[in-house]
């Protein structure tokens, strides 16, 4: 009776089957928020976080830190400005013009050795404005990089009118690529039934498109005044003055209680083909499968012509040291009249 059966394995390159392929890639779309949700509807910020970080960024829960241990940041936001207004600090005055930095980190991140500000699609003053805010995304909410075309944010504005922001990677068929990865606009729509409808163009946007998407990093930029004309945010951008830009930034975000996205990964996987011949696996280790002392079957139906129920297969390497094992959803009848491939994939 076999118990172990050899995998036949043959070169990459080789015309014969084989019964393990390796290296297959698979990119894979989950919800990107935590326990792999898709959709975010409550946003917390924690009152531990440090005084000096919240000078520079916020970060943003999806449940309370204050009563839920297991919180996790989901996202940050930030306020920069060129100069470095709306935070503290001046040329001459004490202070770290937390703006500023953050401004040359998002550059320095995102844009070419030669370019010095964010540039905007659309018409207007605003093309190239002195300050934005943008959303980061938690390395280990991100993993590999987002979805384009599958996230959609809102923020609040005046009167309780909550607007609603996409990219517009649906009608992007060659992306502009530097040094932050594949860029994409962000402009004004919704995801509906899973298909992107976008009210205006970002080049015909007036007063400039409202942002920039880089999904390989998971960076959202938003054109700071372009922001303030729809979405009724009051940025402070005086010079020496402590702004509050990031914490506004924040409260229109929750107040509109609504951020969904899905993340992109590949993951590289193996299959491995277990081939069940109908001469082979018809016989049980298990005790009940006989009984006596001359090994009668306990069913005696199973007399020349023996059954079993594979509910499991195991992977072992050359030790016989089980490596892995493999459930069916349901129990495989087996005897000398049926075979059976049972594919087995492990994803890394």
């Amino acid at each position: 009776m076999a118990i172990f059966k050899d995998f036949n394995i043959q070169p990459e390159n080789s015309l014969v089957s084989s019964d393990v392929v390796t290296n297959v890639k698979d990119t894979v779309s989950s919800g990107m928020w935590a326990d792999g949700a898709g959709t975010i509807t409550t946003f917390f910020t924690s009152s531990t976080q440090s005084g000096s970080s919240g000078d520079y960024y916020l970060d943003v829960y999806a449940a309370n830190p204050q009563s839920d241990a297991t919180a996790k940041p989901q996202f940050s936001v930030a306020y920069g400005h060129f100069n470095g207004s709306g935070s503290l600090g001046a040329v001459g005055v004490d202070g770290n013009r937390a703006s500023a930095a953050i401004y040359r980190q998002l550059t320095n991140t995102l844009l070419g050795p030669t370019e010095e500000k964010f540039t905007f699609a659309g018409t207007g003053a605003n093309t190239t404005p002195e300050f934005v805010y943008a959303i980061s995304v938690a390395r280990q909410q991100l993993r590999e990089k987002m979805d384009p075309g599958n996230w959609e944010l809102h923020i609040s504005g005046s009167g309780g009118n909550k607007f609603k922001f996409i990219d517009d990677s649906g009608a992007t068929t060659n992306p502009t690529v530097n040094q932050g990865g594949r860029v994409f606009n962000i402009v004004s729509g919704s995801i509906s039934g899973g298909t992107t409808s976008t009210n205006k163009a970002a080049t015909a946007q007036g007063g400039g498109a409202f942002g920039l998407f880089y999904p390989d990093t998971g960076i959202l930029i938003f054109n700071g005044p372009a922001l303030n004309a729809s979405a009724s945010l009051t940025s402070a951008t005086a010079s020496n003055s402590a702004g509050g830009n990031a914490v506004e930034f924040y409260e229109d975000i929750r107040v509109a209680s609504y951020f969904q996205a899905r993340r992109e990964e590949v993951i590289t996987s193996q299959h491995y083909f277990c081939r069940v011949p109908n001469k082979e696996f018809n016989f049980s280790s298990n005790p009940t499968f006989t009984s006596g002392s001359n090994g009668d079957f306990t069913v005696s139906s199973f007399f020349k012509n023996p059954k079993t129920f594979v509910t499991q297969v195991g992977l072992y390497n050359d030790n016989n040291e089980l490596l892995a094992i493999a459930k069916l959803s349901k129990p495989l009848q087996k005897n000398y009249s049926k075979e059976a491939i049972i594919k087995v994939k492990l994803d890394f």
